[in-house]
């Protein structure tokens, strides 16, 4: 059975819990990362040299990197309505995963691990309201595509594009002490993905 270690409650754990829920995957998950086992441990770093979850183990196979994790996934188990085996179609889908991966992520780190639960180092002041500032311009260019390709980032079909976006976006929603613009784009898309019994248990479930 796939082995999931990670916090439950991690941004990026919860990415893989959302896809193996959405196809029907069986797992078992183990808790590792902050306030749990370390993972700086020799052991976990065999399996992770990077220190970070999730790390999930595939009948020996460890692998680490949730949106690396989340194509082999989909791949290995056949879901092509979520991963297509069409190129263009599938460069669309990690296009938008690698946005949010490198570009959305560093916005993040300011806006939400700096400005929410202050972390260090991310809580400077100027990374706080430049992380902010991005993040919202970040939101209006995802609320302009969703004005032009709804429902769901490539249009009618829920894919693994929308996963890690789900996530975002429910971070979004969830920042305190910031102004949000009105993007109504942003809003469809989020109760639309609310619909899913799946996002719902590990997307918008309370946790930012």
């Amino acid at each position: 059975m796939l082995r999931i270690l990670g916090r439950a409650n991690s941004f990026n754990v919860r990415k893989v819990l959302w896809l193996c829920e959405e196809i029907g995957l069986p797992f078992e998950r183990e808790d590792y990362g902050r306030g749990f086992r370390p993972t700086n441990t020799p052991e976990f770093l065999r399996l992770n040299p990077a220190g970070q979850v999730p790390c999930v183990i595939d009948e020996g196979f460890a692998m680490r990197e949730s949106h690396a994790i989340l194509r082999y996934l989909a791949a290995k188990h056949a879901a092509t309505a979520l991963y297509p085996a069409d190129l263009a179609r599938r460069q669309k889908i990690e296009a938008w995963m690698d946005w949010v991966a490198y570009d959305v992520t560093h916005s993040m780190r300011g806006a939400f691990l700096g400005g929410q639960p202050e972390e260090p180092p991310w809580n400077n002041e100027w990374f706080v309201a430049q992380g902010r500032k991005d993040l919202t311009a970040q939101m209006k260019l995802l609320d302009d595509h969703l004005a032009t390709d709804a429902p769901y980032l490539l249009g009618k079909d829920f894919t693994l594009a929308d996963i890690p976006m789900g996530l975002v976006v429910n971070r979004w929603f969830s920042l305190a002490d910031l102004e949000r613009p009105h993007y109504p784009g942003l809003a469809r898309y989020y109760d639309l993905l609310a619909e899913r019994p799946a996002y719902r248990a590990q997307g918008r479930n309370g946790l930012p």
